[in-house]
Order: structure tokens, then C-alpha cells, then sequence
């Protein structure tokens, strides 16, 4: 019964403990697949409110919750879409309802309020419980934290960011929900989806749920915390390395999936999606993209789009090879930096959690694994006549020319040598390093993860890379730069928002797909990270 209940997204019956009903929806979540994605669901409905842009922005619509069984109200708009005077946006408002998580609740700062205590204020507000399948949003266990605005949802990298934050407040608790929801997901598909999404569930995000166990293993001990997360570290491994063994047969093609064969044998890892289709959630940009591309073959300029989404870069000039023209999106073409230094952070860290567990020949094999990514992230990403870390185009057989905080990561992950990040801190100082801390990259493409735009994340990366390497000085000048363009927007608007203007503190950032989101989970948690760690050392 309680089986049937989930699936039809009915409410669980209110006897019994919160642990139970989170033990009923951990068990039945691994026995039943989410509803199928609203572009799959809602049929021609779907394509006329996305492609017919019913609303602005184009998450609004997949994120709706039908009032009545979606077979249903298919054939109501049907039956009344051709007749007179019909409106289809009163049709989605009477049929439809817009999720009440939208939006923060009542509270708000008071003048008093500083930086710090509004994002301790905050973790309240944007805590969210989800036991049952409300339209696209699918169920988790336990609660979690989402961004703010219009992400209503658990995100993957920005979990570990957000968990940062809860860390420096003791939050333990909601840390470990968010854990364990993860580890349902991975359980669940094999992999850490986007978000609890249906529409996210063909891709991924940058593989920080390593950094996440590391972590929790501060607070609660390495062995224990690494041997209890090994199964879904080793799962997730699996996920991106998919097709390895196929790859390393002649004949089969430079890559598949996630993993690409370098012209050395080496393997290492691309941004991928299962699909190649428009992403729901953009369905009308993403066709107006593909309409524009000089290509016959449409469904691969789809798939470039949603692998730069499965990056979290959307977008960047990074992906592009007209660095002014979305058209021109190669990112399956790319073997990125950033995600190939995480993935060596998952193998040496799947390697000491064997040495640990005292299994050698498995930590051997593992360490042997990482070390082989780690030469070739230097012998095929980093570029000696720049000096400075690219990624690399492996269709065209060089690295790219787009230099970008993507950068940092091989610093963030001890991958560099000491010369090298030597070149990469001289390079961030004098290339990079704004009044407001570090802007992505050194292009201005109107596109959301380019300059002048800083983001938590990158700034977070950047500073623990170069203490990695004893760059303290730097690293400190960044952190106070970024903490003071957070405090000079909230200062002036009382909010904490998702990017900045690092050119300018107090200038929030711009560009990009949707209006700028306030909350915002990854910017709380970086900030209040940074800000303890400064006021600790003042």
C-alpha cells in the first residue's frame, strides 16, 4: 500500500516517528523509478508552454505540480486546446500549482543583522523536507538545504559548499541528511543526479561527494567515515568511468560516455548527458541554439548543452569555440581540468580508505589509477609556454585557449608540482585577482560563468589550492577581497545572492540564462567558512 502511495506522490500516513517514515522512503525509494521527466509526461502540452515561452523563465513550468493525475490532464488539453479563445497559460493555472518552496519565508534582516548572522538566519529558511514525488521534484529521505530562488531542489556540488557553512554552525545534523540522501541517490541510480529532479536524472554534476566524506571525516574520524562511504564512492567511480573497458579495445573511437583515450592510452574524463535532446527546463533556448548552429546534426549541439550543465559551468566561453557565440558549444570535445583533478581526489581517496582497511593490493591498484591521471593531467593540460592549467581539446589535439579558474584545481588537488603552482599563483595575481576576489575567467561573453563574474566555489578552490602550496598571502588577500564584495552587496541590499560583479564590491553579478537568485546556499557556506577562518586569525 505505502508503495502505491509514493508512486501516485500521496502523502504518507501521519502515525508513526520521522524515522520510520524516513526509513519507508529510503526502502521504497530503491524499489520504484521517479515519474518520467515533464518533457516525456506532458507530451505537446510540454513543447507549447516551453516553445510558446508561457513563462519567462523556463524552470518555472517543470517544476509545476499537476492537481490531478498527468494522463488526465493531457487529455483535458487536448480535448480544449482548439477551441476559441482558449489560453494556455490558464489552462497550466488551473491544472498546475506552483511549488510554495519558491520563496524564502517571513524573515528578514534587521539593520543589525550582520553578513555572518544572516546566513546562520538563513539555514532555516532555506531547509527543505520532500517524503513524497511532487510533479518533477522526486522524494528524499532526510532534509536538506536547498539554493534559494528558483532551485528549490538538493543540488550536487552545491551541497558540499552549503555543507561547508553548516559546518562552521554545528549543523551536523542537516550535514548528515544531506549525506545520506546522496548516498540513497547513488544507491538509487548508480549516481548522484543534478538535483532531485526527474529532469536532472540524465546527468550529473562536478564530483564533489569525495570532498563531502572528507568532511564529515573531520568530525566523526577518517576510518570510520571512509569505510562507511566507500560502496558509494566506489558506485560512483563506476559512473564516470563507464565504457573504460570497451575504450581500451582498438577500434573503439576516442570516447564514450564520460571517458575519453588520450594519444598516450591514458584515460581521462569528460562532461557528459544520457540524452540529447533540449533540456526541459530550457527547452526554448536550447532549440533557438541549435536552430542557429552550422550544423546539420542538431541532437549533438544538445548534447553539448547539457554536458557544459552537467559541468555547473552553464555557461562559459570555456565551452565554446567563438567565445561570443552559444552556437558553438564543443564541451564533449573537452577533457576538462577541473573534473579529471576531483576524480583523482576520488581514486587516492578510494586508495587510503583500502591502506585503512588494511586491503593492499586494492589500495595499490587504486593509487596506481591516480597516478597515471596525474601525469597525464600534466603531460595534456598544462601549458608550459603560459604556464598555466587549460583544458584540452581532444579533437583538435591541443589544449584550449580559454584560461579559467578551472585552472586552480590541480593545486586545489595537490595534482601540481611546486613549480608549477608557482606559475598558476603568479598568474591568478596578476590576471585574475579583482577588488572583489577572482573573476572566472578573463573573457567577457555575457555568459554567467565568464568575468566579471566571482563565484563561491572557484574563490573557495583557489584559496585552499594555494595554501596547498604555502601561497598564504595570496590566498588571504582573495578570501578578505571576496568576503568584503559579500558584506558591500549586503551592506546595501540586505541579501546574499549567487554571483558578483568581482570588479566592482557591491555590484552583484549578471549574464546568463535566468535573473540573478537570492539566498543562496554555496555563497552562505563559502562565506561563513572564510569568515570564521579570518576572524580566527584577526
Amino acid at each position: 500500500m505505502i508503495r502505491d502511495m509514493l508512486k501516485k506522490g500521496q502523502a504518507l500516513p501521519r502515525r508513526g516517528s520521522n524515522m520510520a517514515k524516513t526509513a519507508i522512503v529510503s526502502t521504497i525509494g530503491r524499489l520504484t523509478r521517479p515519474g518520467a521527466s515533464p518533457d516525456e509526461a506532458y507530451q505537446k502540452l510540454f513543447n507549447d508552454v516551453q516553445t510558446g515561452r508561457v513563462y519567462h523563465d523556463g524552470k518555472t513550468f517543470v517544476d509545476m505540480i499537476p492537481r490531478g493525475p498527468v494522463r488526465e490532464v493531457v487529455r483535458q488539453y487536448e480535448r480544449q486546446r482548439e477551441q476559441p479563445g482558449f489560453d494556455i497559460k490558464q489552462f497550466v493555472a488551473t491544472h498546475f500549482d506552483t511549488p510554495s518552496t519558491y520563496k524564502l519565508g517571513t524573515y528578514q534582516p534587521t539593520e543589525h543583522t550582520s553578513a555572518r548572522e544572516h546566513v546562520t538566519n538563513l539555514w532555516n529558511e532555506l531547509t527543505r523536507r520532500n517524503r513524497i514525488n511532487r510533479g518533477s521534484l522526486f522524494e528524499l529521505p532526510y532534509e536538506y538545504i536547498v539554493p534559494g530562488g528558483r532551485f528549490s531542489e538538493q543540488f550536487y556540488w552545491d551541497s558540499y559548499f552549503i555543507m561547508l557553512g553548516l559546518a562552521a554552525d554545528g549543523r551536523w545534523d542537516i550535514v548528515s541528511g544531506m549525506m545520506k540522501n546522496i548516498t540513497h541517490m547513488i544507491g538509487r541510480f548508480g549516481y548522484v543526479p543534478t538535483a532531485n529532479r526527474t529532469y536532472f536524472l540524465s546527468r550529473s554534476q562536478p564530483p564533489f561527494f569525495v570532498h563531502m566524506v572528507r568532511l564529515v571525516a573531520k568530525e566523526r574520524g577518517v576510518l570510520r567515515t571512509y569505510a562507511e562511504y566507500l560502496p558509494a564512492m566506489l558506485r560512483e567511480y563506476h559512473f564516470w568511468m563507464k565504457g573504460e573497458n570497451l575504450l581500451r579495445k582498438e577500434g573503439s573511437g576516442q570516447a564514450i560516455a564520460r571517458v575519453v583515450r588520450m594519444p598516450n592510452g591514458a584515460l581521462l574524463n569528460r562532461y557528459f548527458d544520457n540524452k540529447s535532446t533540449p533540456r526541459p527546463e530550457a527547452r526554448g533556448e536550447d532549440m533557438h541554439t541549435a536552430m542557429v548552429a552550422r550544423t546539420p546534426n542538431k541532437s549533438e549541439v544538445y548534447l553539448d548543452i547539457r554536458a557544459g550543465a552537467e559541468s555547473g559551468w552553464d555557461f562559459s566561453s570555456r565551452w565554446l569555440r567563438d567565445a561570443r557565440h552559444m552556437e558553438t558549444i564543443h564541451t564533449t570535445d573537452l577533457v576538462p581540468v577541473d573534473l579529471n583533478c576531483l576524480l583523482y581526489d576520488l581514486e587516492t581517496t578510494i586508495a587510503d580508505t583500502y591502506e585503512r582497511l588494511h586491503q593492499g593490493l586494492l589500495a595499490d591498484r587504486f593509487r596506481a589509477v591516480a597516478e597515471r591521471r596525474a601525469k597525464a593531467i600534466h603531460e595534456y593540460c598544462w601549458d608550459a609556454n603560459s604556464e598555466f592549467f587549460y583544458d584540452y581539446d581532444f579533437k583538435v589535439g591541443h589544449t584550449a585557449d580559454r584560461p579559467t579558474l578551472a585552472g586552480v584545481y590541480p593545486l586545489y588537488s595537490h595534482v601540481a608540482t611546486t613549480e608549477q603552482a608557482e606559475k598558476v599563483a603568479a598568474r591568478l595575481q596578476k590576471d585574475f585577482l579583482q577588488p572583489g576576489g577572482l573573476q572566472t575567467s578573463l573573457f567577457q561573453s555575457g555568459q554567467q560563468w565568464d568575468a566579471p563574474n566571482g563565484w563561491a566555489p572557484l574563490q573557495w578552490v583557489a584559496i585552499l589550492g594555494l595554501k596547498n602550496y604555502g601561497f598564504d598571502k595570496l590566498a588571504n588577500t582573495i578570501r578578505d577581497r571576496w568576503l568584503g564584495a559579500c558584506e558591500a552587496l549586503f551592506a546595501a541590499e540586505r541579501r546574499m545572492v549567487e554571483k558578483y560583479d568581482v570588479t566592482t564590491p557591491g555590484r552583484a553579478g549578471g549574464g546568463g540564462e535566468y535573473n540573478l537568485q537570492d539566498g543562496f546556499g554555496w555563497t552562505n557556506g563559502v562565506y561563513a567558512a572564510l569568515k570564521d577562518e579570518q576572524q580566527a586569525h584577526e
